[in-house]
């Protein structure tokens, strides 16, 4: 099978984009393993495949593959990717779209230059449906990891997240704990881990350790729910940059009920061709 490619990358997190509209794809979970290989393979965090959509409601429908083969539901910086790779591939001429994915709908909106905004949704806080288990719903939990008790706050984004506080992101043992936490029990589904350190009120820095990958260079739904978790707990105001290793991400949420915005850049790395 000879797929067409793009790479792309926002703020470093990684895509290998594939047109499944104009070429037909069949991927298995080894298939995406050796295309997000980066030794072996293309290499890259996840693998995305735009689809047209079932949904009548959506322009397109993608669906993401984390590198250990495995599907999620929601990707930030592969939104904003997908939205400058439609149109590259003149796919669609339209600025404002809206997306089919796995975690609900997304809409899209092309800004100046590279940049792109994503209106993410309402976040959802019930326990049980990010999922995590606790009684009730709280701005935070503990969390017993090998005896110690960390406080985490449970967001999901179309795609699970536990945000911790730290005093310092570039000391704070995100591999270790991350990889930890991203299987504990309370997390049926795994989860995405997001250590937080707050500078200012409308300035973070934050590292993500993403659930089958590892700690990337920029996570948009977790910096997202990273924005959540402060502001429910009134540590930033409605805007916030959050700084992440491969750049700044612009967050905007008002509060419960409402959905939260998302601006930041997509780059077109390469264009090729790879036989599997």
């Amino acid at each position: 099978m000879r797929l067409k490619f793009t790479k792309m990358h926002g703020l470093g997190n990684d895509f290998v984009m594939l047109d499944a509209i104009s070429q037909r794809i069949k991927l298995s979970p080894e298939k995406i393993r050796q295309l997000a290989d980066r030794n072996l393979g293309i290499g890259c965090d996840q693998v995305l495949v735009v689809e047209a959509p079932r949904n009548p409601d959506a322009d397109f429908r993608y669906r993401i593959y984390n590198a250990d083969g495995g599907e999620v539901e929601n990707c930030g910086n592969g939104a904003r990717c997908f939205a400058r790779f439609v149109r590259e591939r003149r796919l669609t001429g339209k600025k404002h779209l809206v997306v089919e994915t796995a975690g609900g709908l997304l809409r899209l909106s092309h800004l100046d230059g590279d940049q792109v905004s994503v209106d993410m949704g309402v976040p959802v806080l019930e326990p049980t449906d990010v999922p995590f288990e606790a009684d009730r719903q709280a701005e935070t939990y503990p969390l017993d990891v090998d005896g110690e008790v960390f406080t985490v706050s449970a967001v999901s984004m179309g795609n699970p997240h536990a945000v911790l506080l730290v005093e310092d992101v570039i000391t704070a043992p995100v591999e270790s704990l991350g990889a930890k936490i991203e299987r504990h029990p309370r997390f049926p589904n795994r989860v995405n881990v997001g250590f937080l350190q707050i500078t200012s009120r409308d300035e973070a820095h934050l590292r993500v350790f993403e659930r089958g990958v590892g700690e990337t260079r920029a996570c948009g739904t977790g910096a997202c729910a990273a924005a959540v978790a402060a502001r429910l707990r009134d540590l930033v105001d409605d805007s916030v940059t959050i700084h992440l290793p491969g750049g700044p991400l612009t967050i905007h949420w008002s509060g419960p009920g409402q959905p939260v915005t998302m601006s930041g850049p997509a780059t077109t790395v390469y264009h090729g061709q790879i036989v599997l």
